[in-house]
């Protein structure tokens, strides 16, 4: 059995060698990986949403491929697209850059709905079908997509269908004065990512994806994780509570916290700590309330304190 933990500290400390104070959100994007889902990155510019990307991959040994979104970026811009060959009389397939394992979607919501619905099949499935022909991507496989969330100028925001399929979604945020002096010494003679190599391999994320499937939730936990997402249905300020998918993500995020903590089974803690980044992007604020500033991340918070968390008598013996 894989020893997630491990794997976990080893990228980590490595990711950690370029991005300084966001060992929150390194965790995060590991817990998303783990459960093979896909992260939505929401911030300013500049607060390194590449550079994370970037220094996943390198700390894996997996290939990484960056689509900069435009208005005028077409679908076979990211899928790929069939040429005709004119010393075969036939039509080649050229793979686009979705081919890879960790797929950078910068700025998505610069890029027309059409474009955006490219890669839902890809997210869902993890295979791309172009003139009727199903093509499997590489595995581990991974989408980091970047949104900014104070320019909306020529924007088209991800409908709630789309925003579903992202298994979470976080920020990075500004580091403290102290972690922008130390960030200044790191990249004073040369940028940290240009050394930076792999600690583990794709084929150990692939086996950490099996095992934490293995960690233990207590019928306890479970009902304090539907009880949670039940309530957010029934929320008077919501006029969309979060979908069965996000109770299924929060299950499997829970599992892969547990197992990135060194537990194999799932304290209900795990879930608070998951439940905003994985399912405030899956709820609707009613208007009235956005009148109020009342943010989906606020009334979850609410919610969660009025939910009893359950005490939990010994885990069984497995190990993860």
């Amino acid at each position: 059995m894989t020893d997630v933990a491990a794997v976990s500290r080893k990228i980590v400390a490595n990711v950690e060698r370029v991005i300084v104070g966001k060992r929150r959100q390194i965790i995060l994007a590991l817990v998303s990986w783990f459960c093979d889902g896909h992260i939505l990155l929401e911030d300013v510019p500049g607060v390194a949403k590449t550079m994370l990307a970037r220094a996943l991959a390198q700390s894996v040994g997996c290939t990484f491929k960056r689509i900069q979104c435009t208005p005028d970026l077409l679908p076979t811009d990211i899928t790929g697209v069939s040429v005709f060959n004119q010393k075969t009389a036939e039509f080649e397939f050229r793979p686009g850059p979705i081919f890879t394992q960790i797929l950078l979607v910068d700025e998505i919501n610069r890029t027309t709905p059409r474009t955006q619905s490219a890669l839902l099949e890809a997210m869902a499935e993890g295979r791309v079908t172009v003139d009727g022909v199903s093509y499997p991507l590489y595995r581990p496989f991974l989408v980091m997509a970047t949104q900014n969330p104070i320019d909306h100028e020529g924007t088209f925001p991800l409908p709630e269908a789309q925003l579903d399929r992202f298994f979470m979604r976080f920020s990075l945020g500004y580091p403290t004065l102290d972690e922008e002096l130390k960030m200044l010494e790191l990249l004073e003679l040369r940028h940290p990512i240009e050394e930076l190599q792999a600690v583990v391999s794709p084929e150990e994320i692939l086996l950490c994806q099996q095992a934490v499937r293995q960690v233990y939730v207590d019928i306890k936990v479970r009902r304090y994780l539907t009880e949670i997402v039940h309530l957010t249905r029934q929320c008077e300020e919501l006029s969309l509570g979060a979908s069965p998918r996000a109770s299924l993500a929060l299950f499997r995020g829970s599992q892969a916290l547990a197992a990135v903590s060194g537990r194999n089974f799932v304290q209900p803690d795990d879930i608070k700590k998951l439940a905003v980044p994985i399912l405030t992007h899956r709820l609707i604020v009613r208007p009235e309330s956005r009148l109020r500033k009342r943010t989906a991340a606020v009334i979850l918070e609410e919610l969660l304190a009025e939910v009893p968390v359950p005490v939990l008598s010994a885990p069984p013996p497995k190990v993860v």
